[in-house]
């Protein structure tokens, strides 16, 4: 078997990376800047705040950054572990947001920041491929370690971040009524 000049393989991860990478950006960039529709970071920090993510302006800044950040950087192919890792931990704190109402997004529930988070985790693992800055820079910001260091950071600051927000959440119901029993005691 001959080889081309086009290997399939990192053409298809060109196309993986700027298309998740593209998605993930203009999603970043609407809490960051207000823009495709977006609310910015005022709107976005107050949505936030809404929802249990306390201090709402500084979650939509982390969001924002993690998305626009590490998806303009998966569309390039630069930072590969770390830009996969940040994406997919911002996709996880949004599929605990839309988890209580089921899987499929019609609903209102988590399928779709669930299939960008696994994406964003896979390209993290897999690497950019050929074409991209990683491969151009000899793979300085893509080396092996990098891939489960850049996950386990992402992966200890989505279980703080989701359990401060579970608890704020817990706190903004108030206290059971008398007789009620607890999830726990039930």
């Amino acid at each position: 078997m001959t080889r081309s000049c086009f290997d399939r393989r990192d053409l298809g991860l060109l196309l993986l990376r700027v298309g998740t990478g593209g998605v993930l950006a203009a999603h970043g960039a609407q809490k960051l800047f207000g823009w495709f529709g977006g609310h910015g970071i005022e709107g976005t920090g107050a949505f936030m705040e809404s929802i249990g993510f306390a201090p709402g302006k500084a979650n939509a800044v982390i969001a924002g950054l993690a998305e626009a950040g590490g998806g303009t950087l998966l569309a390039l192919g630069l930072a590969t572990p770390a830009a996969g890792s940040a994406a997919a931990g911002a996709m996880a704190g949004a599929s605990a947001v839309h988890a209580p109402n089921g899987f499929f997004s019609q609903g209102g529930g988590y399928e779709y920041p669930a299939f960008l988070g696994m994406v964003s985790a896979a390209l993290a693992v897999t690497g950019p491929g050929a074409y991209s800055a990683d491969s151009a820079l000899g793979h300085s910001f893509n080396r092996n370690w990098m891939v489960p260091a850049a996950l386990a950071g992402t992966a200890v600051g989505v279980l703080v971040s989701v359990g401060s927000r579970a608890k704020n959440v817990r706190d903004q119901q108030g206290p059971e009524e008398p007789g009620e029993a607890s999830a726990d005691e039930a």
